[in-house]
Order: C-alpha cells, then sequence, then structure tokens
C-alpha cells in the first residue's frame, strides 16, 4: 500500500489525474469531472475532491498559460461572483453530509450521469442555434452559481458553464480561454473551503504533489492529439468510463468488479 491506499486504488487515481490532464487542454468538451467519480470508488468523495484540487490548479496554470490572451472578461465578470455563492453552498453541504459519504457518493454519481445525459443533448442544442446571444446577467448568475456547487462538491462545474457559454457562441479560442480561467479563479477559492473543511491534510497534499506529472503529461497530450486525433473517440471513451462509474456510485454495488 502507497499513502494508505491499495493497488486498485492508486490506478484509479493515476487514471483520473491522466484523464483530467488531457481534458484540461480542451480535449473531450468537458470530460474533467471523470476525475472525482472514478476516485470516489476507491475513496470518500471528499477526500477525493481534496486529493484532486491541487492536480486541478496545477494543470490550470498551463492551461491559463497556452490560453492567456482568449478569455471573455465581461462573461467571467457575470460568472464568477455568482460562482462564490456555490462555493459557498457546497461547503456547508460538505460539512452537513460529512459523516454520510454514502448520500455524497450517490450525489456524485448523479452528477456524472446528469454530464452524460447532457454530453447526449449538447450536440442538438449547438445545431439550433442560429446567432450568438448577448451576455446574460441573470443566466450567468445562475449557472455560475450551480457552477461553483458543482465544481467544489465533485469538480464537476463543466456543464452549467457550458449551458451559458454555448448560447453565446464564442470563438473556440475563446471558448477554451474562458472556461480555463474561470476553472483556475474558482480553483484557487475553493483552496479556503477544504481548508476550513480540513481536507487538505500533508499525506493528500504529497500524493497529489505526486500526481502533477501525470496530469502534466495528460494536457501535454492533449494538445497535441487534438492536432490529429478525432476528438469524439475520446470523448465516447470519457463517457462510457463516467457512466459505468456514476451508476457505481448511485448504487453503492455492482460495478466496482470493473475496476478489479
Amino acid at each position: 500500500m502507497l499513502f494508505g491506499l491499495t493497488l486498485d486504488a492508486l490506478i484509479l487515481v493515476a487514471l483520473a489525474a491522466l484523464l483530467m490532464g488531457i481534458a484540461k487542454a480542451g480535449f473531450g468538451g468537458g470530460v474533467g469531472v471523470i476525475g472525482t467519480p472514478l476516485v470516489a470508488l476507491a475513496m470518500p468523495v471528499s477526500e477525493a475532491a481534496a486529493l484532486l484540487l491541487p492536480v486541478l490548479i496545477g494543470t490550470d496554470f498551463f492551461t491559463v498559460g497556452h490560453f492567456r490572451r482568449s478569455a471573455s472578461g465581461r462573461d467571467l465578470s457575470l460568472l464568477l461572483p455568482a460562482s462564490l455563492v456555490g462555493v459557498a453552498a457546497a461547503a456547508l453541504a460538505f460539512d452537513a453530509l460529512s459523516d454520510h459519504d454514502r448520500a455524497l457518493k450517490a450525489g456524485v454519481g448523479a452528477l456524472a450521469l446528469a454530464f452524460v445525459t447532457w454530453r447526449l443533448i449538447a450536440p442538438r442544442l449547438t445545431g439550433r442555434l442560429q446567432q450568438a446571444a448577448p451576455p446574460s446577467p441573470a443566466l450567468g448568475g445562475l449557472m455560475g452559481a450551480l457552477a461553483g456547487f458543482g465544481s467544489t462538491l465533485a469538480h464537476a462545474g463543466g456543464p452549467p458553464l457550458t449551458v451559458y457559454l454555448l448560447p453565446r457562441r464564442l470563438p473556440r479560442h475563446v471558448f477554451v480561454g474562458t472556461t480555463a480561467w474561470f476553472f483556475f479563479a474558482l480553483n484557487l477559492v475553493k483552496l479556503v473551503p477544504y481548508a476550513w473543511l480540513g481536507l487538505l491534510s500533508a499525506q493528500r497534499l504529497a500524493l497529489a504533489l505526486m500526481l502533477l506529472p501525470l496530469a502534466g503529461l495528460g494536457t501535454w497530450l492533449g494538445v497535441r492529439l487534438l492536432r490529429g486525433f478525432d476528438e469524439r473517440l475520446f470523448t465516447r471513451f470519457v463517457t462510457v468510463l463516467l457512466t459505468l462509474a456514476g451508476v457505481q456510485l448511485l448504487l453503492g454495488r455492482g460495478l466496482m468488479t470493473y475496476f478489479r
């Protein structure tokens, strides 16, 4: 055992770090949500989220550097303040459910399956958009808060953010840049409630530090794969994996054998 984790748990953690790194490069349409559901198969949700947060921040530095001039400041000014409300609500939920990990895992499983559903319907919605929508304070506030909640609970803030950004019809590099800067700022903010909840232990931080090179490798791979690989294949693979993990977490039995 290493850091108190069994071999199958370490494999899940390593796989999650690699896939999240690839997704952070803009590959796979937000499938970085895979991380927490995978790792939560092997440990409590709060520990899984805390373990992956430093890994995410490490990869964030790469992505915001790559897209440092591509973000939409106007949209970020609507989304980020509202996300603080979601962060606070999720921190209170963590605190209230700290002794009820089964409920937290069911919630993360539901979020995972909600993301899979979103992945199925999003292309149809995209095809119906005829022109770009103007920035919406109401929608930005709602989706920003939901993104802050989902991101704090399970690093699953991508779908609400996409719901807001999709009608904006931003150029791809601006869309990815806005997403990168949003989660970079949000992940830094999340350090506060995670520290307040006592989730950032020295052992967890040490393991996260060991995972950073693997996440960095995933980001490097993602940038290069984007140039000559069909994004849909990667997205389908992660969607299947996320569906299995989501069902396992929601039901609490049965599918763990696939990961052993």
